[in-house]
């Protein structure tokens, strides 16, 4: 493995860390694919009991890395990004994310699939899909309108408006607030090691239990939305969105 994702194991605790500063922490293919291949391994791993996802004290992620699509844009579900999707969706032990500064696009969809989400006030929440010449993608279509309802799903999806943390909270999207990015590291990870002390088949199956009934719903969303991302990728509209974001 390489460094674009810390991954540190704890006691049963594994933080992965998305490590990408530089490009504040955008997601490529390379790092879709070690994504998903240290999550499938966790979920595997009897030493791991719970999974942290963060990208630091500072930010989360801006989302897809725009020079990676436009060059090597997703061609089939095959991709690593669409695998990662798939492993996520089938973890059968708690995942928790800490969220500070930016988390875009798929760095907000992706907190959608974590069982407890915790934001410190400078976290920025938004999924700017159409105004990329994109779709929604990660099940987005159907869980935010369930979580939200369908007004404050489409303001998010359509009009591409940011929720900050205490927004996020207040929306139901996250479910706590802290001061800083250390502040919401520290309470995840004292989080995570209350998770850890129940017995842990009994907190999997609870998981799995609150997972099932939208399940194969979810799973078929998924796939519906990837095939349209694939399409969008390839017309004019969001191509010349996306160059015009990268040359900005």
């Amino acid at each position: 493995m390489n460094d674009l994702i810390l991954d540190s194991l704890d006691q049963g605790l594994l933080t992965l860390t998305l490590n990408r500063p530089d490009k504040l922490n955008a997601l490529n293919s390379a790092m879709y694919r070690q994504l998903g291949d240290q999550l499938a391994a966790a979920d595997q791993d009897p030493r791991v009991e719970v999974i942290l996802i963060t990208g630091g004290a500072t930010c989360f992620s801006a989302g897809n890395d725009l020079h990676d699509f436009l060059e090597h844009p997703p061609e089939d579900r095959d991709h690593p990004v669409f695998r990662m999707m798939r492993v996520v969706l089938g973890l059968q032990k708690p995942l928790l994310a800490a969220v500070n500064g930016a988390a875009i696009g798929i760095g907000t969809t992706l907190l959608l699939h974590c069982d407890q989400v915790l934001v410190s006030r400078g976290a920025r929440l938004r999924m700017p899909f159409a105004p990329l010449g994109l779709c929604p993608e990660f099940g987005s279509s159907l869980l935010l309108p369930r979580l939200l309802g369908h007004a404050r799903a489409a303001r998010l999806l359509l009009a591409n408006e940011a929720l900050n943390g205490e927004q996020a909270l207040h929306w139901g999207l996250a479910n706590e607030l802290h001061d800083d990015g250390e502040a919401c590291l520290d309470a995840a990870r004292d989080l995570a090691r209350r998770l850890q002390r129940m017995p842990q088949e009994a907190l999997r199956i609870s998981k799995q239990l609150l997972k099932d009934s939208v399940r194969e719903e979810l799973a078929a969303v998924v796939e519906r939305e990837s095939r349209f991302f694939i399409e969008r990728l390839r017309t004019p509209e969001a191509k010349a969105a996306l160059r015009a974001l990268v040359e900005k």
